[in-house]
């Protein structure tokens, strides 16, 4: 039986450490402040029991659970991710805790009217009688992924207590930055030692993903010119309205609002203009590879087009692939999302298989030759004040790591 208590207890010293990435660092980690809890994290390692615990120059935490089973079985690996998202503050998170939650509003800020209600996020009612954890309206939780962390650090401290769960080598496997696309950048695949592993990442109790989304960032700078507007006609060229030129011409329902399963979209998250410059900057995504390129060829041809219709305004593009569909790699392995679905439903939980509307550091690592399928870790709304994960969720979670560690040796003895 899991500890409930000493897991929440766990769980809500991670949260407490401010760990925002930094997409505008050029380190690693991004930012210093991710170090305090890549230090807390190898100690724990080490006092837990695990062996060859390492912490390196880039903050990648990694360990190794023996095996305890005198066959040879292929190591597994462990996952997650430890910095927050730098769409929304980190700093001084106060979780709450609500109780056998009754399936009504709940108000994370009474000051600030701020609410986490069923009649918007619907999910809610999924959990009613659970025990959920929630921010206080002012900053992001973190689940996203210190959930995951949690849930690898617990599972490994059970398996040590619990030797009579016979399991092979586990290593298990904590970055920094993934909230910036640079998880997996740094991570020694071959240093780690595992054959396959599963990133702890998802979100719904039951989740099971081994497909992402192909992504690509595209920036396009509108270049214009700017002079007196007393004196502007026939002279001042205004970035701006150009710019909105270019954002209707993309498709106006093909956006993350309007799409959902394996659709893909152009998502504009970022302008900054003036008269002279403005820039915006997209993401692509789309899950079939084919339509993936067309995306990326729209916004070229688009910019091109621009340019030609209005001589004196410069479209500038700039496409950057981000990652790629970890289905090729997985696939040609389809027994370690077995083992994963074979574990859920040895615990009575639903498989829910269905594609990632994102990417993990999974999705990289696949390509990097350590395939990785990804794992629900239980949180909900992730990147802002209406986060939450149900307790319940972490300790199912935990348990499945554990059921994998042991249908894996079984598999193989």
């Amino acid at each position: 039986m899991l500890d409930k208590q000493h897991i929440l207890k766990r769980f809500l010293s991670y949260v407490k450490i401010d760990t925002e990435s930094d997409p505008n660092s050029d380190t690693t980690p991004s930012t210093e402040k991710q170090w305090k809890l890549a230090n807390k994290l190898a100690k724990e390692l080490e006092a837990i029991g695990l062996s060859e615990v390492r912490i390196d120059d880039n903050a990648y935490v990694m360990a190794t659970l023996p095996s305890n089973v005198k066959h040879d079985v292929p190591a597994i690996g462990f996952i997650s991710h430890f910095d927050t998202s730098p769409d929304f503050t980190a700093a001084n998170v106060n979780p709450q805790i609500v109780e056998n939650y009754d399936g009504k509003d709940i108000v994370l800020n009474d000051e600030e009217n701020i609410v986490l209600s069923p009649n918007y996020f619907d999910d809610l009612l999924l959990y009613k009688g659970q025990t959920l954890i929630t921010t206080d309206g002012t900053t992001l939780l973190g689940a996203d992924d210190k959930a995951g962390v949690c849930e690898i650090v617990s599972a490994m401290e059970y398996l040590v207590k619990h030797p009579e769960i016979k399991h092979g080598p586990i290593k298990v496997g904590f970055t920094p930055d993934e909230e910036i696309g640079r998880g997996a950048h740094k991570f020694d695949v071959a240093k780690f030692g595992a054959e396959w592993a599963y990133t702890m990442d998802g979100s719904q109790i039951g989740e099971l993903e081994y497909e992402n989304f192909n992504a690509a960032s595209a920036k396009i700078t509108v270049h214009g010119k700017i002079v007196h507007p007393g004196y502007a006609k026939g002279k001042m060229i205004n970035s701006m309205y150009y710019a909105q030129k270019f954002m209707k011409g993309l498709p106006a329902d093909e956006t993350p609002e309007t799409t959902e399963g394996y659709e893909g979209f152009f998502h504009l998250h970022n302008i900054q203009g003036k008269v002279e410059k403005t820039v915006l900057n997209y993401i692509i995504r789309d899950h079939d590879l084919t339509k993936f390129k067309i995306r990326k060829d729209t916004i070229k041809a688009l910019a091109n087009d621009l340019n030609r219709r209005f001589d004196k305004v410069h479209f500038e593009i700039e496409i950057k692939d981000q990652y790629f569909n970890m289905k090729e790699k997985v696939t040609p392995m389809m027994h370690i999302v077995d083992i994963a679905e074979a574990a859920m439903k040895a615990l009575n939980i639903k498989p829910l298989i269905k594609p990632i509307r994102g990417g993990t550091d999974g999705s990289q690592l696949s390509y990097m030759g350590l395939p990785c399928p990804n794992i629900f870790a239980g949180g909900h709304n992730f990147h802002g004040r209406y986060e939450y994960v149900p307790l319940e969720s972490i300790l199912s979670a935990t348990e499945v790591i554990c059921k994998i560690a042991a249908l894996t040796q079984e598999r193989y003895q």
